[in-house]
Protein backbone atom coordinates (compact mmCIF):
# COMPACT_ATOMS: atom_id res chain seq x y z
CA UNK A 1 0.00 0.00 0.00
CA UNK A 2 0.90 3.24 -0.74
CA UNK A 3 1.14 6.19 1.10
CA UNK A 4 0.63 9.44 -0.75
CA UNK A 5 2.60 12.63 0.78
CA UNK A 6 0.53 15.29 1.32
CA UNK A 7 2.15 18.29 -0.81
CA UNK A 8 3.92 20.55 1.21
CA UNK A 9 1.68 24.09 2.13
CA UNK A 10 3.66 26.82 0.18
CA UNK A 11 4.58 29.76 2.97
CA UNK A 12 2.83 32.69 2.95
CA UNK A 13 4.83 35.84 3.34
CA UNK A 14 4.21 38.00 5.55
CA UNK A 15 3.74 41.36 4.12
CA UNK A 16 6.22 43.93 5.80
CA UNK A 17 4.39 46.24 8.60
CA UNK A 18 3.71 49.72 7.42
CA UNK A 19 6.35 52.23 8.49
CA UNK A 20 4.54 53.93 11.63
CA UNK A 21 3.50 57.95 10.93
CA UNK A 22 5.51 59.67 14.04
CA UNK A 23 3.56 63.15 14.48
CA UNK A 24 6.13 65.80 15.67
CA UNK A 25 4.98 68.42 17.47
CA UNK A 26 7.06 71.29 19.41
CA UNK A 27 6.08 70.64 22.86
CA UNK A 28 4.58 73.54 24.98
CA UNK A 29 3.66 74.28 28.71
CA UNK A 30 0.35 74.74 27.65
CA UNK A 31 -1.65 71.70 28.93
CA UNK A 32 -4.40 72.06 26.10
CA UNK A 33 -1.53 71.26 23.51
CA UNK A 34 -0.61 68.03 23.90
CA UNK A 35 -4.36 67.11 24.25
CA UNK A 36 -4.93 69.12 20.91
CA UNK A 37 -2.58 66.96 18.95
CA UNK A 38 -4.12 64.03 20.33
CA UNK A 39 -7.31 64.58 19.16
CA UNK A 40 -5.63 65.26 16.09
CA UNK A 41 -4.15 61.94 15.49
CA UNK A 42 -7.59 60.12 16.49
CA UNK A 43 -8.63 62.01 13.39
CA UNK A 44 -5.50 60.59 11.40
CA UNK A 45 -6.05 57.25 12.97
CA UNK A 46 -10.24 57.44 11.35
CA UNK A 47 -9.10 58.04 7.94
CA UNK A 48 -6.19 55.03 8.34
CA UNK A 49 -7.49 52.33 10.06
CA UNK A 50 -4.34 50.16 10.98
CA UNK A 51 -1.69 52.66 10.68
CA UNK A 52 0.46 52.96 13.53
CA UNK A 53 0.19 56.65 14.71
CA UNK A 54 2.88 57.72 17.33
CA UNK A 55 2.66 62.07 19.21
CA UNK A 56 6.10 62.52 19.99
CA UNK A 57 7.57 66.31 20.91
CA UNK A 58 10.66 68.04 20.52
CA UNK A 59 10.86 69.16 23.47
CA UNK A 60 8.93 69.94 26.92
CA UNK A 61 6.20 67.47 26.80
CA UNK A 62 6.11 63.41 26.65
CA UNK A 63 6.99 61.18 24.90
CA UNK A 64 9.87 62.94 23.62
CA UNK A 65 10.93 62.27 19.68
CA UNK A 66 14.33 60.50 21.25
CA UNK A 67 12.46 57.83 22.73
CA UNK A 68 9.70 57.59 20.82
CA UNK A 69 12.33 56.90 17.87
CA UNK A 70 14.53 54.57 20.02
CA UNK A 71 11.57 52.50 20.92
CA UNK A 72 10.28 52.00 17.53
CA UNK A 73 14.17 51.18 16.45
CA UNK A 74 13.69 48.51 19.43
CA UNK A 75 10.46 47.16 17.78
CA UNK A 76 12.55 47.00 14.09
CA UNK A 77 9.87 49.39 12.83
CA UNK A 78 10.01 52.12 9.88
CA UNK A 79 8.69 55.39 10.40
CA UNK A 80 7.83 58.07 9.01
CA UNK A 81 8.27 61.60 10.95
CA UNK A 82 5.85 64.40 9.91
CA UNK A 83 6.42 67.67 11.66
CA UNK A 84 3.25 69.07 12.98
CA UNK A 85 5.01 72.70 11.90
CA UNK A 86 4.05 75.16 9.12
CA UNK A 87 7.19 76.12 7.53
CA UNK A 88 10.49 75.21 7.43
CA UNK A 89 12.84 76.16 10.10
CA UNK A 90 15.80 74.97 12.62
CA UNK A 91 13.53 72.17 14.16
CA UNK A 92 12.55 70.54 10.40
CA UNK A 93 16.55 71.13 8.96
CA UNK A 94 18.13 69.93 12.06
CA UNK A 95 16.55 68.69 14.98
CA UNK A 96 14.49 66.20 13.20
CA UNK A 97 16.79 64.50 10.77
CA UNK A 98 19.76 64.84 13.98
CA UNK A 99 16.91 62.86 16.08
CA UNK A 100 16.87 60.00 13.40
CA UNK A 101 20.76 59.92 12.78
CA UNK A 102 20.99 59.55 16.39
CA UNK A 103 18.13 56.30 16.35
CA UNK A 104 20.73 53.69 15.13
CA UNK A 105 19.24 51.15 13.35
CA UNK A 106 15.94 52.81 12.62
CA UNK A 107 15.29 53.14 8.97
CA UNK A 108 13.57 56.75 8.96
CA UNK A 109 12.81 59.95 6.99
CA UNK A 110 11.73 63.19 7.55
CA UNK A 111 8.12 64.60 5.68
CA UNK A 112 7.96 68.33 5.11
CA UNK A 113 6.14 70.33 7.42
CA UNK A 114 2.57 71.16 6.56
CA UNK A 115 3.38 74.19 4.73
CA UNK A 116 1.30 75.90 2.02
CA UNK A 117 -1.21 73.39 0.91
CA UNK A 118 -5.01 74.22 -0.05
CA UNK A 119 -6.07 71.53 3.05
CA UNK A 120 -4.22 74.01 5.56
CA UNK A 121 -5.87 77.21 3.65
CA UNK A 122 -9.17 74.68 4.01
CA UNK A 123 -8.88 74.83 7.98
CA UNK A 124 -7.59 78.31 8.35
CA UNK A 125 -10.51 79.73 6.48
CA UNK A 126 -12.97 77.58 8.34
CA UNK A 127 -11.54 78.99 11.64
CA UNK A 128 -12.16 82.62 10.75
CA UNK A 129 -15.70 81.13 9.95
CA UNK A 130 -15.99 79.85 13.36
CA UNK A 131 -14.56 83.39 14.70
CA UNK A 132 -17.04 85.36 13.20
CA UNK A 133 -15.72 85.85 9.29
CA UNK A 134 -16.49 87.14 6.94
CA UNK A 135 -17.35 91.00 8.24
CA UNK A 136 -20.72 92.28 6.88
CA UNK A 137 -21.10 93.46 3.31
CA UNK A 138 -20.43 96.98 4.34
CA UNK A 139 -17.16 96.41 6.15
CA UNK A 140 -15.97 93.75 3.67
CA UNK A 141 -14.07 96.69 1.88
CA UNK A 142 -12.29 97.16 4.95
CA UNK A 143 -11.71 93.99 5.95
CA UNK A 144 -7.93 92.43 5.90
CA UNK A 145 -6.51 89.57 7.70
CA UNK A 146 -3.11 89.13 9.95
CA UNK A 147 -2.16 85.51 9.46
CA UNK A 148 0.30 84.62 12.50
CA UNK A 149 2.95 82.14 12.44
CA UNK A 150 5.68 81.16 15.25
CA UNK A 151 8.36 82.56 13.12
CA UNK A 152 11.94 82.01 12.22
CA UNK A 153 15.40 83.27 11.29
CA UNK A 154 15.51 80.77 8.76
CA UNK A 155 14.66 82.56 4.93
CA UNK A 156 12.78 79.46 3.47
CA UNK A 157 10.38 79.67 6.23
CA UNK A 158 9.05 83.02 6.23
CA UNK A 159 8.97 82.53 2.39
CA UNK A 160 6.94 79.51 3.23
CA UNK A 161 4.53 81.83 5.35
CA UNK A 162 3.79 84.29 2.48
CA UNK A 163 2.89 81.36 0.20
CA UNK A 164 0.33 80.51 2.95
CA UNK A 165 -1.08 83.92 3.42
CA UNK A 166 -1.45 84.63 -0.38
CA UNK A 167 -3.24 81.43 -0.55
CA UNK A 168 -5.81 82.38 2.15
CA UNK A 169 -6.04 85.98 0.44
CA UNK A 170 -7.00 84.55 -2.72
CA UNK A 171 -9.61 81.83 -0.76
CA UNK A 172 -10.75 84.69 1.64
CA UNK A 173 -11.01 87.97 -0.95
CA UNK A 174 -8.93 89.96 1.20
CA UNK A 175 -5.44 91.09 1.61
CA UNK A 176 -3.91 88.83 3.98
CA UNK A 177 -0.45 90.00 6.06
CA UNK A 178 1.79 87.55 7.79
CA UNK A 179 3.31 88.66 10.59
CA UNK A 180 5.59 86.44 13.81
CA UNK A 181 5.75 85.97 17.17
CA UNK A 182 9.64 85.37 17.17
CA UNK A 183 12.33 85.49 15.23
CA UNK A 184 10.42 87.40 12.64
CA UNK A 185 9.59 90.54 11.18
CA UNK A 186 6.58 91.95 11.08
CA UNK A 187 5.16 91.19 14.66
CA UNK A 188 1.14 91.24 15.08
CA UNK A 189 0.72 94.63 15.97
CA UNK A 190 2.91 95.83 13.41
CA UNK A 191 0.99 94.18 10.63
CA UNK A 192 -2.29 95.53 12.04
CA UNK A 193 -1.27 98.76 11.57
CA UNK A 194 0.37 97.96 8.04
CA UNK A 195 -3.09 96.97 7.09
CA UNK A 196 -4.93 99.98 8.79
CA UNK A 197 -2.66 102.60 7.14
CA UNK A 198 -3.78 100.54 4.06
CA UNK A 199 -7.60 101.41 5.01
CA UNK A 200 -8.50 98.34 6.20
CA UNK A 201 -9.69 98.82 9.86
CA UNK A 202 -12.20 95.43 10.20
CA UNK A 203 -9.08 93.33 10.92
CA UNK A 204 -8.87 89.28 11.92
CA UNK A 205 -6.41 87.20 13.09
CA UNK A 206 -5.96 84.08 11.69
CA UNK A 207 -3.68 81.31 13.84
CA UNK A 208 -1.71 79.36 12.22
CA UNK A 209 -0.63 77.73 14.66
CA UNK A 210 -1.75 73.69 14.99
CA UNK A 211 -2.52 73.82 19.06
CA UNK A 212 -2.56 76.40 21.67
CA UNK A 213 0.17 78.11 23.41
CA UNK A 214 1.76 81.13 24.50
CA UNK A 215 2.29 82.46 21.15
CA UNK A 216 -0.85 81.45 19.39
CA UNK A 217 -2.46 83.16 22.96
CA UNK A 218 -0.31 86.62 22.22
CA UNK A 219 -1.45 86.56 18.80
CA UNK A 220 -5.03 86.41 19.58
CA UNK A 221 -4.72 88.95 21.95
CA UNK A 222 -3.56 91.88 19.90
CA UNK A 223 -6.85 91.22 17.71
CA UNK A 224 -8.81 94.61 16.64
CA UNK A 225 -12.06 92.26 15.53
CA UNK A 226 -11.69 88.34 15.76
CA UNK A 227 -9.41 85.87 16.14
CA UNK A 228 -9.31 82.35 15.06
CA UNK A 229 -8.58 79.07 17.15
CA UNK A 230 -5.00 77.25 16.54
CA UNK A 231 -6.29 74.64 14.19
CA UNK A 232 -6.22 71.40 16.33
CA UNK A 233 -8.20 68.70 15.51
CA UNK A 234 -9.39 70.16 12.20
CA UNK A 235 -10.60 67.23 9.86
CA UNK A 236 -8.44 69.09 6.66
CA UNK A 237 -5.32 69.21 8.92
CA UNK A 238 -5.63 65.58 9.57
CA UNK A 239 -6.18 64.73 5.68
CA UNK A 240 -2.86 66.85 5.45
CA UNK A 241 -0.48 65.04 7.64
CA UNK A 242 -1.53 61.75 5.63
CA UNK A 243 -0.75 63.37 2.65
CA UNK A 244 2.59 64.64 3.56
CA UNK A 245 3.74 60.81 5.13
CA UNK A 246 2.28 59.52 1.80
CA UNK A 247 4.37 61.85 -0.49
CA UNK A 248 7.73 61.30 2.33
CA UNK A 249 6.81 57.36 1.57
CA UNK A 250 6.02 57.96 -2.16
CA UNK A 251 9.30 59.70 -2.62
CA UNK A 252 11.56 57.18 -1.03
CA UNK A 253 10.18 54.82 -3.07
CA UNK A 254 10.63 56.67 -6.28
CA UNK A 255 14.56 56.81 -4.89
CA UNK A 256 14.92 53.32 -4.16
CA UNK A 257 13.59 52.23 -8.02
CA UNK A 258 15.87 54.80 -9.04
CA UNK A 259 18.94 53.42 -7.35
CA UNK A 260 17.65 49.60 -7.90
CA UNK A 261 17.97 50.66 -12.19
CA UNK A 262 21.78 52.39 -11.92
Amino acid sequence: MHHRTAPAHPRTATAPRPATLVAVGHGSRDPRARATLLRLLERVRELRPGLDVRLAHIELNAPLLDETLAALAAEGREAVLVPLLLAPGHHVTHDLPAAVAAAPGLRARVAEPLGAHPLLVEALADRLAEAGWPPGEHDRRTAGVVLAAAGSRDPRSGAETRRIAALLGERLGVPVVPAYASAAAPTVPEAVAALAARGRHRIAVASCFTAPGLFAARAAAHAPWIAAAPLGAHPALARLVLHRHDRALAAATARGRELAAV
